[in-house]
Formats: C-alpha cells, sequence, structure tokens
C-alpha cells in the first residue's frame, strides 16, 4: 500500500461509488460507466485496491432468512479507563461472533456495540457473555424495532 495518499479523480471516485454499491459488476461494464475502454478501467481497480482504497468485497447477507433477525445495540462503560483494560477488553470482544460491530466512542460510555441475534434468548445469552468480559461494569442495551436505514456505503459522489 502507498503511504502517501493521492488525489482521486472523478473517475476513481465513480469507480469506488459503483464498486461499493455492485462489487460483482464485470470490468466490461465498469469501464462503460465511467468511460473509459476496459484495461485502463482494471488497471485504475487494481491500483485502487493496491493503495487500500477497496478493503474487500463482500456480499449483503438477507439476516432474516438465515434466521439471525435481531439487532441491539449495547452501550458499555468499563470500570477503569486504562490501555490495559482496554486492550483486554478489545482483546476479548471481538471473539464474539454475535458482535457484529464494536466502536470505542467519546462520551457518558466507552464502547457501543452492535449484535446480530436469533431472538431473546440468544441475546440473553450473549450479553451474559458480554458482562462477563475484562472491565465492564455496566451496560445498556437497545433492541432494534425496526431499520429505517441501513450501511449503504460511503457518500463519496
Amino acid at each position: 500500500m502507498s503511504s502517501k495518499p493521492r488525489s482521486l479523480d472523478r473517475i476513481d471516485l465513480t469507480i469506488l461509488d459503483t464498486l461499493q454499491k455492485d462489487g460483482r459488476i464485470s470490468n466490461v461494464e465498469l469501464a462503460k460507466k465511467v468511460n473509459l475502454s476496459p484495461s485502463p478501467c482494471l488497471d485504475r481497480v487494481k491500483r485502487l485496491e493496491s493503495e487500500g482504497y477497496v478493503k474487500r468485497y463482500a456480499a449483503i447477507l438477507n439476516a432474516e432468512k438465515l434466521n439471525i433477525p435481531m439487532s441491539a445495540f449495547i452501550q458499555l462503560t468499563l470500570d477503569k479507563t486504562t490501555a490495559d483494560v482496554f486492550n483486554h477488553f478489545r482483546g476479548e470482544v471481538v471473539k464474539l461472533k454475535e458482535v457484529a460491530e464494536c466502536h470505542m466512542v467519546a462520551g457518558g460510555f466507552d464502547y457501543l456495540l452492535k449484535l446480530r441475534v436469533t431472538g431473546m434468548r440468544d441475546y440473553r445469552d450473549v450479553l451474559g457473555k458480554i458482562v462477563e468480559l475484562p472491565g465492564v461494569s455496566q451496560t445498556h442495551t437497545y433492541v432494534v424495532i425496526d431499520k429505517i436505514k441501513e450501511d449503504l456505503g460511503l457518500p463519496i459522489i
């Protein structure tokens, strides 16, 4: 990866925007969308990948069809805010497969976790594991009733 970021032009940004909406688009179709011939388009995609602008390609799965319909957010407070407590907590929370996201935040608590679970019984089991993690002193849970807007990618163009 390049250590020095370079500026992206309109074509680069359009390529990135198109790829985040459809990672399976063929190079020929992508080239048409950005008004390039296929070879220079592929060169740009490979450069954007090698420079780290594209982290990975993935499919967005249907959680309900896979019987993981419930989402919840947990505010989590640690008993101490020291580097060793943060590091120990991080090392353990990443092992919980039901924790879809974990963000260290500024404000009235330390971390915000997003859970994906099959239902309340699964949630209770995961919560039991979370409260036993190193340094956890307090949690508050918010169960998602309805998803109004989900992550649609970065607003780059």
